[in-house]
């Protein structure tokens, strides 16, 4: 394989470091494992988390603290789901909510019978909660969400106004996404990531998401970095990656500092003995 064709150089401006959850262990996740027919069953709708998933969740926190990576993260997206925005709040939000305080909490306590305590906004990164980035649409009733209203009193930090409907008017009872479908909005999803001003995002979702949506990637690399990319997500596992916007859909905002100012002639030494151009010589 050639060297310079299987490598990319890009200006830093047109790239944005995107840090990918999956959400922690869900009662779906233990039910659908012993008996997959229990995804259809209503008692999973709107699944939340397990204490197993909350010690997943604990875990990773320290690890995004430990590593420095809770101070870069600029936005966290999240899919509107309340195993999702628990594993995304308890992560990257702020510490434990005391009263007195004059920010509004990520997360009220007791959340999803999980028994926790309230989680602070303070000294956290924004979060937006977007449809896009949902599980698969349709007949499964843990990926079925509850209206937004409800959401709003049990995450109030939380920005839900992207999302138009209340009422989940996406998901179907007897209509289950197609995988190209979910495929096409995970590239619809990340064409918006590209109108995001931040640079560097956190986005917490689920695998059947991200395994569709980052399928259409790595055809142009060799085999091992695109098994890397596809391979299926664990519950609470992060992944970064950097993902380039070729066709100038985001900022064109640079940091890029031109070295020659002020002006001055700036010929090549190659082209020493050519005549500078007026609009150097003046």
């Amino acid at each position: 394989m050639d060297t310079v064709s299987s490598q990319g150089l890009y200006p830093l401006h047109h790239c944005k470091t995107i840090h990918l959850v999956r959400h922690a262990q869900g009662i779906h996740n233990v039910a659908g494992e012993l008996d997959h027919s229990a995804y259809l069953s209503p008692e999973l709708f709107d699944a939340h988390l397990t204490p197993l998933g909350w010690q997943q969740v604990d875990n990773l926190r320290k690890h995004v603290h430990s590593s420095g990576l809770s101070k870069r993260i600029e936005l966290v997206v999240v899919s509107p789901l309340l195993r999702t925005m628990q594993t995304a709040v308890a992560v990257f939000g702020g510490q434990g909510y005391m009263d007195g305080i004059d920010v509004a909490p990520l997360m009220v306590e007791n959340v999803g019978k999980s028994s926790r305590p309230a989680i602070s906004s303070l000294n956290s990164p924004p979060f937006v909660a977007v449809e896009l980035c949902r599980e698969h649409l349709g007949v499964h009733w843990c990926d079925k969400r509850r209206s937004i209203t409800d959401y709003q009193q049990l995450f109030p930090a939380i920005d839900f106004s992207l999302i138009e409907s209340d009422d989940d008017i996406l998901w179907k009872p007897d209509v289950r996404e197609a995988n190209e479908e979910v495929a096409a909005r995970g590239l619809k999803f990340l064409n918006w990531l590209w109108t995001r001003k931040e640079k560097e995002i956190a986005v917490v979702t689920h695998s059947g998401f991200l395994i569709h949506t980052l399928g259409a990637f790595g055809n142009d690399c060799h085999p091992t970095m695109k098994s890397e990319i596809c391979r299926p997500f664990k519950n609470c596992e992060l992944r970064s990656v950097v993902t380039v916007d070729k066709s100038m859909i985001g900022s064109t905002d640079t940091f890029d500092h031109h070295g020659n100012i002020p002006c001055g002639p700036d010929v090549p030494s190659d082209n020493g003995n050519e005549e500078i151009p007026d609009a150097f010589s003046k």
